[in-house]
């Protein structure tokens, strides 16, 4: 039987969209719900923590890899069954949590919404164990460029599309009906992918499972405690293996146009919701495509070289808006109803446009190839695993550097805290010189 995942376009396309899914709870949380926040009230260090705690799942989820690789249906789908069922509760959550006030109930909406991200970290496990499983070595990088794609399309929808319609809906229907009508958006594009992309998958033979000898609880376990054994010698049977979890710690680059901070800044100089979403949506845009080119690019010229260099331009945009907030005096956050509230300077605003978009290129240029960085020194036979594991320390990254930019932020100010951002930056770098494949694994990556 026929499966797009027998030729090239077809499994490209099929983990692009199934990425797609997997921005959308992010863009939801980081730009949709971060914007509504900040305009009830709350300040960078309460948003960067609901940030923070989003993110945890995706920090967590390397503990899902041992069961999905040995929990799993052949007659389902190995990964398909855990795609499917993740996806379907990531939309029983959103609509959950559609009816709860993010203000009065905030504990519960957090709760709801960092569910909704467990579901959401749980597909990715089995979606990057299916790429690892399909994808053969001379397609990771423009590959895992579309994956990434995908995942800025996912968070448009999630961001951008959310603020559009309810910036539109607000004038027909009010704002609790439009913000509720923004969890039902949601929904159905996740259930899109789940009937077009994921219902007809059909997967590629595996091997074959062992027999089951006796217990089959006890048969999990054994296979859990060979699993863990062969991971670990994965992560220490190479330098390059080793040195990853190290890199995976570190910041990719200067973070704090993309992260709470950013959404703070544009609610705090005067952007609408419309102005916010075009903003979200033209950057997305500009580093879902500088993504594939990215991965492109490394599968050519050096994964390592490239991804120095596209770290290193992350800085140039973020540095230059922390010189314009200082000249303009806007260094500390301002609450919206605060009184004599000064007025926001044009050029101000202008320069976190220019910022934000000139951010998104080496942003999206740095993503696609970091992970394919990883998928390189990652082996196929643990690769829920390792690579998950990963992704997961990454996320970990994400997490603590939400957390300390709005803490610093409210202490410090916006320019000295991007500043700040800008030099842990460059702690990583170094680690890039080990990030080398064994020759016994491959070709290594000379650059």
């Amino acid at each position: 039987m026929y499966s797009p995942l027998q030729t090239r376009r077809g499994r490209l396309s099929t983990l692009f969209f199934l990425y797609v899914t997997e921005g959308i709870p992010l863009g939801f949380a980081a730009t949709a719900i971060a914007t509504e926040m900040r305009r009830r009230g709350l300040g960078p260090a309460a948003i960067g923590s609901f940030i923070a705690a989003l993110y945890l799942p995706w920090a967590w989820k390397w503990a899902i890899g041992p069961v999905v690789d040995v929990v799993s249906s052949d007659r389902w789908g190995r990964r398909r069954t855990w795609i499917l069922g993740a996806q379907l509760a990531m939309v029983a959550t959103l609509l959950a949590a559609m009816t709860v006030d993010i203000t009065s109930q905030i504990g519960l909406f957090t709760g709801l919404i960092l569910l909704h991200n467990v579901f959401g970290a749980t597909q990715d496990v089995a979606i990057d164990a299916l790429a690892c499983h399909v994808l053969p070595e001379q397609e990771r990088g423009v590959a895992n460029g579309l994956m990434f794609g995908g995942a800025y399309l996912g968070q448009t929808i999630g961001g951008a599309g959310v603020l559009l319609a309810r910036d539109y809906l607000n004038q027909q229907v009010g704002p609790l009906r439009a913000w509720q009508a923004s969890f039902v958006l949601v929904s159905l594009v996740i259930l899109a992918v789940t009937v077009l992309v994921v219902w007809p998958l059909k997967e590629p033979a595996y091997p074959p499972r062992q027999a089951v000898v006796g217990s089959a609880l006890a048969h999990i376990a054994k296979e859990i405690s060979a699993f863990l054994r062969s991971t670990w010698r994965a992560f220490s049977g190479s330098r390059a293996a080793a040195v990853g979890v190290a890199y995976a710690l570190l910041p990719a680059g200067a973070m704090a146009l993309s992260m709470s901070l950013g959404s703070n800044l544009t609610v705090e100089l005067g952007l609408s919701d419309g102005e916010i979403a075009n903003l979200n949506l033209w950057g997305t845009v500009i580093a879902a495509v500088c993504c594939v080119i990215g991965g492109y690019i490394s599968d050519r010229l050096g994964r390592r070289r490239m991804l120095a260099f596209y770290l290193l331009a992350t800085l140039v945009p973020t540095l230059w808006l922390a010189w314009q907030l200082h000249s303009h005096g806007w260094l500390m956050p301002i609450a919206l109803d605060a009184p004599n509230r000064p007025a926001v300077p044009a050029q101000l605003q202008t320069a976190l446009w220019v910022a934000s978009l000139a951010f998104a290129v080496p942003q999206g240029l740095m993503y696609g190839t970091r992970t394919a960085l990883f998928m390189d020194v990652t082996s196929p036979a643990v690769a829920a695993t390792q690579f998950t594991a990963y992704m997961a320390l990454m996320n970990v990254t994400i997490s603590y550097t939400a957390k300390w930019q709005g803490w610093a932020a409210e202490r410090w100010g916006y320019p000295a805290t991007m500043v700040v951002d800008c030099a842990v930056a460059l702690i990583g770098l170094p680690l890039l010189l080990w990030m080398v494949k064994p020759a016994s694994a491959g070709t290594a990556d000379p650059t």
